[in-house]
């Protein structure tokens, strides 16, 4: 049996040997800023390292071109994390103190916001610190990580779990950049659901009798309302009825988005297409069905108005956050041994041009203190808690919450920084988030307390003896004997479906006037979906 200490100090050592090479990794994928659906080259980059450090990875994953799933070991317990690297549209911005949309794009191109560029590369940097002290010490234990694309519409995870792929997992952990440095307790988040509205109108002829008309002039006849009224109805009636789809409480959200159409030079004829996204989150799976309810009503009504059917294409569901005590004490432990992060000169004085160019008083430490300071899970849930309605046990909405129902699963949040506000109530534009998002002084920091961390919590539960079997204990009396346990929640997806990639998501194209956004062509037919 390995000594736990010196499987955990040669994890440690190998991320100190490994720090530049994963830094200019994560650089690399927030200079791709590939939105949803659409990251090719940032798959390709992690399937490239990933099998270069000796894991087998199936690309294309659960039927989605940018996902995968890598492995390596062949015994043990299975112990998993997940990387994201989507980029969100209308954040471009470069890496200077000042506002400036990536040369050469329409300024409302993708940028990373949280960044999932950092959370991908902590992610990675502790899976191969981990497989590199196992393979030194003779661990035996198999590792497993997601490459998991479109987390801002929480599109592949579900997938993932529908299919199979989170099936016999032993332990999950996971993290992501805040602004603090805690672990998840309690309080974890809720449930969101995302699906694309389609409006056809395929027979604008039969709107009027042409015979009631003395001329033939297609010109001339009524035209019928057609899909773009069907989609402007959608949109009012939700935004009345809104009010009357759950009581203000629960901090629920309700979200809507215009997909793109190619109907615009098509002049005086019925729009024949169009789409609208909505995307909601709260608390629970009960009051998710009630808003869909509400919203099914509202298509089949708009489309009976305009001479249009109505369809959806599910572009995700999940459930809500398991806790796992268990695994959120041996994580925290990990954290409190590892630190918080510390800011070099470089960014403490990026941070004061940005309030310099904003027109403030340059800080002496830019910076909130949280993001330099540990908070305990406990003081994390406290302050979450204020916000919350007393029967709320949820709130907002991630979907790592996937991983939570098929083993026990922590959720780390570390650092990444956050400019100190010179007056409460100031709001720092949102350029300046991005900006300090792409500089890696501002984020290793942050992104190497996670990697170290995951990587010394998965090292303690492949060695430390009880350490994982608490866990497991604890997973099982909460879902009520474990997966398809009494208390258990499966996925709710079901396994043969159709991942969403197809529909109208931008991404980058190169065209004879450079690279620019375009909108795809659907798999099957016009891509609209179930009719509602």
């Amino acid at each position: 049996m390995s000594d736990p200490n010196a499987v955990r100090q040669s994890a440690l050592d190998w991320i100190t040997r490994n720090e530049a090479r994963l830094s200019a990794f994560n650089e690399r994928i927030w200079g791709y800023a590939e939105p949803a659906w659409r990251e090719y080259r940032s798959m390709a980059a992690y399937a490239e390292i990933l099998r270069e450090e000796g894991f087998t990875v199936e690309e294309g994953s659960g039927e989605m071109p940018t996902a995968f799933a890598a492995r390596w070991g062949d015994s043990g317990p299975v112990l998993a994390g997940f990387s994201e690297y989507d980029a969100v549209p209308g954040n471009s911005q470069q890496v200077v103190p000042y506002p400036a949309p990536r040369e050469g794009l329409h300024p409302y191109t993708a940028g990373h916001t949280d960044p999932h560029s950092v959370l991908g590369t902590a992610s990675l940097t502790a899976m191969l610190a981990t497989k590199a002290a196992f393979a030194q010490h003779g661990v035996k234990a198999r590792l497993k990580l997601f490459g998991e694309p479109a987390e801002k519409v929480c599109g592949s995870k579900p997938i993932h779990a529908a299919k199979g792929y989170f099936d016999g997992l032993d332990a999950a952990v996971v993290w992501h950049p805040w602004p603090s440095n805690t672990v998840t307790g309690d309080i974890h988040f809720g449930a969101y659901w995302s699906a694309v509205i389609t409006f056809e109108c395929d027979n604008p002829e039969g709107w009027v009798d042409p015979s009631l008309m003395p001329t033939q002039a297609a010109h001339a006849v009524a035209r019928c309302p057609g899909s773009l009224d069907a989609m402007c109805l959608m949109y009012t009636t939700t935004k009345y009825t809104k009010e009357a789809m759950f009581p203000h409480s629960g901090s629920w959200t309700l979200n809507e988005f215009v997909l793109g159409d190619g109907g615009a030079t098509s002049d005086n004829l019925a729009p024949r297409f169009s789409q609208i996204q909505y995307s909601w989150r709260s608390s629970s799976l009960a009051i998710q069905e009630q808003i869909w309810r509400v919203l099914a009503n509202n298509a089949r009504s708009a489309a009976m108005a305009t001479g249009c059917k109505a369809y959806v294409r599910w572009v995700t569901k999940t459930r809500v956050g398991l806790p796992n005590t268990a695994l959120t004490a041996l994580t925290w432990e990990n954290l409190q041994a590892v630190g918080a992060p510390t800011y070099s000169e470089e960014a403490l004085a990026f941070g004061r041009e940005i309030q310099k160019n904003l027109g403030l008083e340059p800080m002496q430490n830019p910076f909130i203190p949280t993001v330099t300071t540990l908070t305990t899970p406990e003081e994390n849930d406290k302050g979450l808690r204020r916000t919350l309605a007393g029967w709320q046990t949820h709130l907002s909405a991630d979907d790592y919450v996937e991983y939570s129902w098929h083993c026990p699963t922590v959720r780390l949040l570390a650092a990444r920084p956050r400019l100190r506000a010179p007056s409460p109530g100031y709001a720092y534009p949102n350029w300046s988030y991005l900006a300090l998002g792409g500089l890696p002084a501002a984020v290793d920091p942050g992104m190497f307390v996670a990697g170290r961390t995951m990587a010394l919590t998965m090292v303690d539960l492949a060695t430390k003896p009880g350490a994982l079997e608490a866990c497991q204990a604890e997973f099982r009396d909460r879902t009520g004997g474990g997966v398809g346990g009494t208390e258990w929640v499966g996925p709710l997806l079901p396994a043969d479906f159709d991942p969403p990639v197809d529909l109208r998501w931008p991404e980058y194209v190169s065209t004879p006037r450079g690279e620019e956004w375009t909108f795809p062509t659907p798999r099957n037919g016009t891509g609209a979906g179930e009719p509602i």
